[in-house]
C-alpha cells in the first residue's frame, strides 16, 4: 500500500461513514476533526480512521498545518471532504499512479457534483480540476478560503471522478456554510479592489489552478456579479438542461455572491469610518 487518506471533518456524522467506505481499501485514513460536537470522530474511529483534532482558523492555514504534522505512513495522500466519495474508477487510478515511475508530485482529479438526485453536468463547472492526490512534503495552500494548492514539482491528471453531495446536509446548511464563506471571500475581494494582487497576467498559464485563481480574481473586478453569476450558471453553462436541480443551484450561486458583494462593501465603509 502507497497511498493514505487525508479526510476534513467538522460535525460530519451524516456523511463520515459513507466516506470512509468508500475509502475502506487503504491502510491509512486520517481524520482531521475541528473539535466535532456530534458523533464524527466516534464513527471515524469505529471504521478504523485516525482521528487528529485541531481547532480550525481558516481553510490554507488548516491544510498547511496537516501537511505539516501529519505523520502519514505512506508517501502518497489522496485528500478529500466528508461529503465526498472515492469512486472505485478513481481508487484504482491513484493506486496506479502511486506505484508508476512518473515525475509527477502531485495529480488533479475532477469531481462530479450531485444535487436533487441528479448529478449537475450543466450547472457547475465541470469539469474542474483539483489537487487532490499528492506528496505532502510538496504541497501548500493558499487563501483563506477555496484555497490554491501550490505543487512543488510536476502535476499530473488522473481520470476516475471524485463525487461530491454538497447539500447532505440540506440547504439550510448549505446557505449558513457559504455565508460563512463568504466574510472570507469579502476580504479576498477586497483585497483585489485595493491592488494587492494583479493575477490576470496567469489567465494564459497552462495551470489550470492559476488560471481558475487569475480568473476569480478578473470576475472580482466586475459590476452585477450576482446577476453575471446566475446567467453564466444557468444560461451560458446550460443549467436549465439540469431541470429545476440546476435553476436552484445557480439561483444559490448568485445569492451567494450577492453575500460576498454586501460584505466587502461593509468593510470599506468600515475602513473609511462611515456609519453601517
Amino acid at each position: 500500500m502507497t497511498v493514505s487518506v487525508l479526510i476534513l471533518t467538522l460535525n460530519e456524522e451524516v456523511n463520515i461513514a459513507a466516506c470512509l467506505d468508500s475509502l475502506a481499501w487503504s491502510n491509512d485514513i486520517v481524520v482531521l476533526d475541528s473539535l466535532s460536537h456530534d458523533q464524527t470522530r466516534a464513527i471515524a474511529e469505529q471504521k478504523g480512521a485516525r482521528v487528529v483534532e485541531r481547532a480550525f482558523d481558516n481553510w490554507a492555514a488548516h491544510q498547511n498545518w496537516a501537511m505539516a504534522n501529519i505523520d502519514f505512513k505512506n508517501p502518497w495522500v489522496l485528500y478529500l471532504d466528508a461529503d465526498e466519495r472515492c469512486t472505485q474508477e478513481l481508487r484504482d487510478d491513484v493506486l496506479r499512479a502511486a506505484s508508476s515511475n512518473e515525475s509527477c508530485t502531485a495529480y488533479r482529479i475532477r469531481r462530479k457534483d450531485f444535487f436533487m438526485g441528479r448529478w449537475l453536468k450543466h450547472a457547475q463547472l465541470y469539469p474542474t480540476w483539483l489537487v487532490r492526490f499528492f506528496r505532502p512534503e510538496k504541497m501548500r495552500y493558499e487563501r483563506l478560503v477555496n484555497p490554491v494548492a501550490i505543487v512543488e514539482g510536476e502535476i499530473g491528471q488522473i481520470e476516475g471522478h471524485i463525487h461530491h453531495y454538497p447539500f447532505s446536509h440540506g440547504v439550510a446548511h448549505w446557505i449558513a456554510r457559504h455565508n460563512n464563506y463568504s466574510d472570507l471571500e469579502a476580504k479576498e475581494l477586497r483585497k483585489v479592489r485595493a491592488g494587492e494582487r494583479h493575477s490576470t497576467a496567469k489567465l494564459m498559464t497552462s495551470d489550470p489552478n492559476e488560471r481558475r485563481r487569475a480568473l476569480k480574481d478578473l470576475f472580482f473586478r466586475l459590476p452585477g456579479r450576482p446577476l453575471i453569476k446566475f446567467f453564466y450558471y444557468y444560461v451560458f453553462r446550460c443549467g436549465f438542461l439540469d431541470g429545476r436541480a440546476g435553476f436552484t443551484y445557480s439561483a444559490l450561486q448568485a445569492i451567494y455572491e450577492y453575500f460576498i458583494s454586501i460584505k466587502c462593501a461593509e468593510l470599506e465603509r468600515l475602513e473609511k469610518s462611515l456609519p453601517l
